[in-house]
């Protein structure tokens, strides 16, 4: 069974260091909130491995290729930062891995289109996982339609962070209303975007440029989840995507890595063309790979 993670993050050397210090320096408070705490049991909430390291737990998983995802970085430059990183990062393991690069849409539109631009030649094959909400920039803005139309122009799909209105309080939590992206998608029918965790339960009857994967999802649903695949969203519009670095069963499992997360999906999807599709067929369609 072959099989593509469309959502996992990693960070340059001086972030696993130091991940507090790094984000401090940079004035990345809100990233520092959500990554570097503990559980109440002490434990982290995530590791911070390098690219050897992600390579490692994907072969474990049996995983053939990752996506790299981006941050929604607070600064610019931070962005610009995470984007150098990616790009000699798939430049290193070209066969292994492909990035998003990110964003700021509130530094203007010229800087922004400017990045995008760089990161687009770089070879980045996608924007996100952003979040306007979590970077202070209205839904509405002018600098972030502009993001988006780019987006299209370049043919780079679009990951957003979105939270499920229903989700339980957790430090960093932001609201992330699911009529905006419902918006969004109609806004830029051009583009093709991916919501994180699910879509937060958004219908998508009448949204067909929008495709959902299923990053942290045993920390957000229970097995059953998986059941929407073919009853609720079509096989073809769900990427399987895990969050990783996050530890994704703290009571269970500690540490388990990644290998219980395809268990969990490879047994609760039983169409053998659903799963096919979830694994890999899907992002191999979206990113035009062999």
């Amino acid at each position: 069974m072959r099989i593509i993670d469309a959502h996992v993050h990693l960070y340059p050397p001086e972030a696993n260091a130091d991940p507090a210090g790094w984000a401090a320096a940079r004035g990345e408070a809100h990233w520092a909130t959500l990554c570097t705490r503990r559980r109440r049991d002490g434990r982290a909430v995530q590791g911070f491995p390098s690219a050897d390291g992600l390579l490692h737990e994907l072969d474990a998983a049996g995983i053939e290729r990752a996506v790299l995802l981006g941050w929604y970085w607070e600064n610019a430059a931070t962005c610009a930062e995470q984007n150098r990183f990616f790009a000699a990062t798939v430049r290193a393991h070209p066969d292994r891995l492909a990035a998003f690069a990110t964003v700021q849409p509130a530094a203007g539109r010229a800087a922004s289109l400017a990045e995008v631009r760089r990161a687009h030649s770089d070879g980045l094959a996608g924007l996100g996982e952003l979040s306007p909400h979590s970077q202070g920039v209205a839904v509405d803005d002018e600098g972030w339609h502009a993001v988006l139309a780019l987006a299209a122009e370049l043919r780079l799909p679009v990951n957003l962070h979105v939270t499920d209105p229903a989700s339980r309080p957790f430090p960093g939590r932001v609201e992330t209303p699911l009529a905006d992206f419902a918006r969004l998608a109609k806004a830029h029918p051009s583009v093709t975007f991916i919501l994180a965790h699910w879509g937060g339960g958004l219908p998508l009857a009448d949204l067909p440029n929008v495709l959902l994967d299923t990053a942290a999802s045993p920390l957000l649903y229970g097995a059953e989840v998986w059941a929407r695949v073919g009853r609720d969203v079509p096989s073809e519009r769900v990427l399987f995507g895990s969050d990783f670095p996050l530890d994704l069963y703290p009571r269970t499992r500690p540490g388990a890595g990644l290998r219980p997360f395809v268990a969990e999906a490879d047994g609760n999807v039983p169409d053998a063309a659903a799963r096919a599709a979830l694994f890999s067929g899907n992002a191999r369609r979206l990113f035009g790979w062999p």
